[in-house]
């Protein structure tokens, strides 16, 4: 059996039992083929157009960790559509092509496109799999992004995705931290392309990241994502252009399908968060609920940009604390962009009215904001099984009282 049907024949197989069995198929390369397998596994759910294509070579594991997903990809390339919109000979290069992946997905939309990477082995994998694919417009150079960047055309967008570990494999969060540092070569980029799009780590504070840009060159950050899949946050996409008609740059927090705007200006003097200065404690069983009240829970896209006064401003909310970014309302509001709660029973921590309120109820799913317990704790100290349709949100309000609040969930647009 040669190394191509054996991928083929093993890729549904755990590739620690395969690399153990190595020694049964000599004829096989089983490095290259456990890295073949691990990554269509990987591809599944990531990339599952790629996991499609059989003739795909992946690249190591990495670069497969590392790399966009397909969801992630497709939003940048709906972006571009968006922004730069039908034009004639529009061009395309990415400065640092890694995997493909998002370059794969953005150069079916220009007319020409080129993909720059200082790996070699990446070079060649990006070439087979781009001609597998279909895009054969590509051009593929080997060489240092800055150091290319003279001999390169006038560019509709120039794509960038700095490299997020440093040279001891240790995470970096900085945009001067990355390689390349695009801060000092900033002016170049925007010269040379009419827009620039940066992917940068969902870790980095986007008030930070914007001053650092606005600094290098005022007024060209046009607009800013924090893009969040399945509820997490996976990368800070930053759109700049040098003909940016407005000193104003939008924030956009995305999560799947659900789209919360606001103002980088007016986020950086938002007022405090609305609170409630008291909330009744009441306990009730599951059973026999109070009037209806709800609690919101923000996706992940908009706690990581912490605008809690735009969204309780916007949708009517109050939250229980300052620093609980948990809110309540007397109405149901399906829009929301998170979970949506509710509530059917509220209690302290006193034994007696965790008793009560929490008479047969043996399972609940809980969440910890502002709380002396995590949530691994609390479950411990309830004795409740984890799972089934009943949501326990323990946190602390603003006259320091810890609380539990027993919800059902309604739903979750983000």
């Amino acid at each position: 059996m040669g190394t191509k049907a054996f991928i083929l024949a093993h890729r549904n197989d755990d590739t620690r039992t395969l690399a153990l069995q190595a020694s049964k198929y000599p004829d096989v390369d089983m490095a290259f083929a456990i890295d073949q397998i691990r990554g269509w596994q990987k591809a599944r759910n990531k990339l599952p157009s790629w996991a499609a294509c059989e003739d795909i070579t992946y690249p190591p594991p990495l670069a497969m960790e590392q790399c966009s997903s397909e969801q992630t990809s497709r939003y940048k390339a709906d972006l571009c559509r968006k922004v730069i919109g039908d034009k004639e000979r529009l061009v395309l290069a990415d400065l640092t092509g890694g995997a493909g992946v998002d370059f794969s997905f953005l150069a079916p939309l220009f007319d020409h496109a080129i993909y720059i990477e200082r790996q070699d082995t990446l070079c060649q994998l990006a070439h087979h799999n781009l001609q597998v694919l279909g895009i054969s417009h590509a051009e593929v150079r080997q060489g240092d992004a800055i150091g290319l960047l003279d001999t390169l055309p006038h560019l509709s967008l120039l794509f960038i995705d700095p490299a997020r570990r440093d040279e001891h494999g240790a995470r970096t969060f900085a945009i001067s931290d990355c390689t390349p540092d695009i801060l000092p070569v900033l002016p170049r980029l925007l010269e040379k392309a009419d827009h620039l799009m940066v992917k940068l780590s969902p870790m980095l504070d986007w008030h930070e990241t914007f001053k650092s840009l606005d600094n290098a060159c005022p007024n060209t950050v046009k607009e800013m994502h924090i893009v969040a899949t399945a509820n997490e946050c996976k990368e800070l996409l930053v759109w700049l252009s040098a003909h940016h008609d407005s000193t104003d740059t939008t924030l956009c927090c995305i999560n799947d399908q659900q789209t919360f705007l606001t103002d980088v200006e007016a986020e950086q003097h938002a007022g405090p968060t609305p609170c409630i200065n008291e909330i009744p404690i009441v306990p009730c069983s599951p059973i026999a609920p109070t009037p209806d009240t709800w609690l919101y829970e923000p996706n992940a896209a908009i706690m990581k940009a912490g605008c809690f006064a735009t969204l309780a401003k916007r949708f009517s909310l109050c939250a229980i604390s300052p620093n609980s970014h948990l809110f309540l309302s007397s109405q149901h509001i399906p829009q929301f962009p998170g979970r949506v709660m509710r509530i059917i029973g509220t209690t302290t921590m006193n034994k007696r009215q965790l008793r009560e309120t929490l008479k047969g109820v043996t399972q609940a799913n809980i969440t910890t904001r502002n709380f002396p317990l995590t949530a691994d704790q609390l479950r411990k100290r309830l004795r409740l099984a984890d799972g089934g349709d009943i949501y326990l949100f323990a946190t602390t309000t603003s006259d320091k009282q810890h609380v539990i609040f027993i919800c059902k969930r309604v739903g979750m647009t983000g």
